[in-house]
């Protein structure tokens, strides 16, 4: 990018002064027009805008006086995730490739069934040779998400129907992007070493004999993994893989794919929306603020240095100045978010095996004691926080070696599911119609002034 001169920065300076001020709206005038900002009611639930067949997050009930806070609750096609990730823990075995098929066909698939769709993913694991080359050649972004969005993009050249959006179309683009989003990833990562820190450039291919979990682990490490940290990995796709049409992400690729636009161009957009601060890329942020929280904090056992400190980032002191807890508090969840207790109860044994059960225990003492000190900083009429799914799978993808640059890639491919079943489902609606919210303009009419008359 073009450098500006001395003289175009201060012009810039001056020109954001006024873009910041053309571009605030006070949050009076929302109350005055009843907008909803953010699509949040006053109770911060969100507003209705669409129904689907696909994921329910359940946080809270309303009741005659209000809403009422609950144990947090996610099914996928009505089955409960706890109950389908108990469920391959206790036949031993991975899910996500059932998770990925019943959430695309709405069903729970058969032994046949799941052993010929999990085939079709193996067979289109490998990516093309000219591919294969682009994807290399990809500018190194100093984000993955963005590399992660070009490439997904690189895929429509290579797709001879990729303007087609029949069912049996799409059905067969979904198969090819949930094969080959690990691979894209692992290969991104490697082109990414290699550019930012001179690491050789190696490239495993894909293997069709191991899980989804285990060949993404194969890919990024070679043979150099544990069974326990492919069954963890693969826990954390189970319970990324879906949230309800509802999430920043979700909500983009069913705004995307009610325009009328390409699997590609929709996919890449939720990669887009994913890599925020505020969304995927919190799993990110949670894990730098909790290495910053381990730096400063010099006895992890001692509740109230703890504490102390947590209230000083609330209020703007240390840390990054925001004042955010990340990792802790979700739009819906109130009193637990399900996906972190998954995660949690397998979190502990994963780091016994690799010598940091105290850092565990640690995380463990921060989210008990964030919500205590947020209703004291903040006040009691905020709504019941917990911690949600990005406060723990940092320190899980940190254990199993996993780079932190890969934490929100991760995310998306867990994902995958989520977004193309949402995508099938917008795309088929028996009364098609493109999403399109209204705004109110609240400006006040002008005159047009000539050139020469506006000093």
């Amino acid at each position: 990018m073009n450098k500006y001169t001395h003289k175009e920065e201060k012009y810039i300076q001056d020109l954001s002064k006024k873009l910041k001020s053309a571009c605030q709206i006070s949050r009076k005038i929302y109350s005055q027009y009843e907008v909803k900002r953010g699509l949040r009611n006053d109770d911060h639930t969100g507003v209705l805008v669409g129904l689907t067949n696909i994921g329910d997050v359940v946080g809270y009930k309303k009741t005659d006086t209000g809403v009422e806070a609950i144990e947090g609750e996610l099914y996928y096609r009505g089955y409960e995730l706890k109950e389908l990730v108990n469920g391959f823990r206790a036949e031993n075995r991975h899910g996500f490739d059932e998770i990925a098929y019943l959430l695309l066909t709405g069903e729970l698939p058969d032994t046949d069934n799941l052993n010929a769709f999990s085939e079709l993913l193996k067979n289109r694991r490998e990516l093309p040779a000219r591919y294969m080359k682009n994807l290399v050649s990809i500018p190194p972004s100093k984000n993955i998400m963005n590399m992660l969005s070009m490439a997904i993009m690189g895929l429509y050249p290579l797709d001879e129907n990729a303007e087609d959006r029949s069912e049996e179309n799409i059905a067969k683009q979904s198969i090819n992007l949930l094969a080959k989003i690990p691979t894209i990833i692992a290969y991104a990562y490697n082109s990414y070493r290699h550019a930012h820190q001179k690491q050789t450039l190696s490239i495993r291919h894909p293997r069709k004999d191991l899980s989804t979990a285990e060949n993404f682990l194969y890919l990024l490490k070679g043979d150099k993994y544990t069974q326990l940290e492919a069954s963890l990995l693969d826990t954390c796709l189970c319970v990324h893989a879906e949230h309800g049409g509802g999430n920043n992400s979700t909500f983009t690729v069913r705004v995307t794919s009610s325009a009328g636009t390409d699997t590609y161009a929709s996919i890449a957009s939720g990669i887009s929306s994913l890599k925020g601060i505020y969304h995927g890329g919190a799993n990110h942020k949670a894990m730098e603020m909790m290495t910053h929280l381990k730096a400063n904090i010099k006895d992890w056992k001692n509740k109230k240095e703890i504490a102390e400190y947590l209230e000083k980032i609330l209020k703007k002191e240390v840390y990054d100045g925001c004042g955010k807890f990340y990792g802790i508090g979700h739009a819906v969840y109130t009193k637990s978010d399900p996906r972190t207790i998954l995660l949690k109860e397998k979190a502990a044994e994963l780091a016994e095996e690799k010598g940091r059960l105290k850092e565990f225990e640690f995380y463990h003492e921060v989210e008990n004691l964030a919500a205590e000190v947020f209703y004291k900083v903040k006040g009691q009429d905020k709504k019941v926080l917990c911690a949600n799914v990005d406060f723990y799978s940092g320190l899980i993808y940190s254990c199993i070696g996993i780079p932190a640059e890969l934490y929100t890639p991760i995310f998306a491919f867990g994902r995958m599911p989520g977004w193309l079943s949402h995508r099938l489902e917008e795309v088929n609606m028996l009364s098609k119609r493109i999403i399109r919210p209204a705004y109110k303009n609240v400006n006040q009419r002008r005159d047009y002034i000539g050139l020469e008359n506006r000093n």
